[in-house]
């Protein structure tokens, strides 16, 4: 709750500089970020290194959901491994997956229309990427509409987990300039990654075959909300 209210916090702060510093937003033009420094290089830090953490094995603070596809972060089911019903958990959260790639990719597409008529501009969509950082959290600790589409029973089994950075950042594709295509860079790098761990290893990112994200094993506090936790003591 403390990082929502954190996030919160900045999208007001992105608020106050779009109407009463937007010369400071003048960093999400071309190469301007290398010109001079702004309150947005700092969010642009916050949010790289956001994503390197999702790249590298961390075994405090970050959330198992997002840490799924490591190594150390599975423990094998007891018995044989049935790998016929892994792989038909694997074709449907894919599946499931993917029907959320389509619906967001239709919202990005509306948002590219509204910019090129002239509707929005690249600060608007910068915002609308704030507005999704928030909402990001809001989906983990209140209530997350993709699982409706999904099914799944929590964010720790949440097939897209980590596909978070990449939702937020696409509304600023249309936005031309380093800020806004590095973001967009990584993101892609660390969407990549959980797809390509999916493929390699899929017995990490489903219960049945990795104890380690069942209820009595898990070690996250952000779904509460979702299901009755049975942690060990």
């Amino acid at each position: 709750m403390a990082r929502l209210i954190g996030r919160i916090l900045v999208l007001l702060a992105a608020i106050a500089v779009f109407l009463c510093k937007p010369q400071w937003l003048d960093v999400l033009h071309g190469w301007r970020f290398f010109e001079s420094f702004s309150p947005l290089h700092l969010l642009w830090c916050i949010w790289l290194i956001d994503m390197v953490y999702q790249l590298i094995p961390v075994k405090k603070k970050i959330c198992l959901g997002s840490q799924k596809l490591f190594r150390f972060r599975f423990k094998p089911a007891s018995g044989k491994l049935n790998r016929q019903s892994l792989q038909q958990h694997i074709i449907t959260t894919t599946k499931a997956a993917y029907k959320v790639f389509i619906l967001w990719g239709l919202v990005i597409v509306g948002l590219g229309i509204l910019f090129h008529r002239g509707i929005l501009t690249a600060e608007a969509l910068f915002l609308v990427s704030v507005v999704f950082y928030v909402c990001d959290l809001i989906c983990v600790l209140i209530w997350c509409p993709f699982r409706l589409i999904m099914k799944n029973r929590c964010c720790t089994t949440c097939r897209i987990f980590n596909w978070d950075h990449l939702m937020m950042f696409t509304p600023m594709l249309y936005v031309a300039g380093f800020y806004a295509y590095s973001l967009l860079a990584a993101a892609i790098v660390v969407w990549l990654v959980w797809e390509l761990s999916v493929i390699l290893y899929p017995e990490r990112f489903w219960e049945q075959s990795n104890e380690a994200l069942t209820c009595a094993n898990c070690t996250d506090k952000l779904c509460t909300q979702y299901c009755q936790k049975l942690r060990k003591d």
